[in-house]
């Protein structure tokens, strides 16, 4: 994908598709790769990207290798002790990234070609869906070199595959291969490198022809992470009041007594 920026921005009818950009170190996820990917999540968020649905996914043959080590600093930037806070771009850029990624009113979906380490394993696998091609790998391998797991890792992860699970992924650092991370539950579908972005397209198109409940679908799982059972029950509530302010819902109602498939606009 010839382009100067490092993520690319293409849009295929109500489909976003978002794209690491930098195959040479397998998108490992700089400052200004993330500043990007910031930028473009937060043009979906607003409006300003007109989309129904958003797929990200990397250029080449990595996802995102993590986190870019700079020449000559590898350390990163120092504290004001003179010792290293490799903390400080996930403060200003990969955290408000994450948090940005959950308020999307839209699915979002990851398509997980080669390996995702470190913070893009994070990317990865915040996919409302994620598909990974057969030769992924999800690596959190941050004991390796004495750091924790990031970009939401530690939050994610227990909730998807159980504590010792996720203990085990992070204590021992091994790299999970796709068909294990399917097995586990990771990620929803596991597929062969050349089918990932037909597979990964497909399933984007019968998002994008769904409901504007979607947006209020994702906001409910999202919630029930952190929720009480009243909570939720009431949470359901106002989105199920959204809902019927639609005019999908409308559309779903008259196709349903119509006997013929609904053409939701997402409004």
């Amino acid at each position: 994908m010839a382009s100067d920026k490092l993520v690319t921005i293409e849009q295929v009818g109500d489909i976003v598709v978002l794209t690491l950009n930098d195959p040479d170190c397998m998108n490992a996820a700089s400052p200004e790769i993330a500043r990007e990917l910031l930028a473009a999540i937060r043009q979906i968020r607003l409006g300003a990207i007109k989309a129904r649905v958003c797929l990200l996914t990397g250029a080449g043959r990595g996802f995102c290798s993590g986190a870019k080590m700079i020449k000559g600093n590898p350390l990163g930037p120092l504290d004001a002790d003179g010792r290293p806070d490799v903390g400080s771009d996930l403060e200003s850029l990969f955290n408000p990234l994450m948090i940005e990624i959950r308020n999307l009113p839209i699915p979002f979906v990851t398509a997980v070609n080669g390996a995702a380490a470190g913070v893009g394993c994070s990317l990865a696998l915040i996919g409302d869906l994620v598909i990974a091609s057969t030769d992924a790998v999800f690596i959190e391998a941050f004991r390796h070199i004495g750091l924790v797991p990031d970009g939401g890792a530690s939050y994610m992860i227990p909730r998807d595959i159980t504590r010792v699970r996720a203990m085990e992924l992070f204590l021992l650092g091994d790299r999970l291969p796709a068909a294990k991370a399917e097995q586990w539950g990771l990620v929803n579908q596991c597929v062969a490198p050349d089918r990932l972005m037909i597979e990964a397209m497909d399933l984007c198109r019968r998002l994008a022809s769904g409901p504007a409940s979607q947006g209020l679908i994702r906001r409910l799982v999202w919630d029930s992470l952190d929720s009480g059972w009243e909570t939720q029950l009431r949470r359901e509530r106002e989105a199920q009041r959204d809902a019927s302010k639609t005019e999908d819902f409308v559309e779903g109602i008259t196709a349903f007594l119509e006997r013929r498939p609904a053409a939701f606009q997402g409004a």
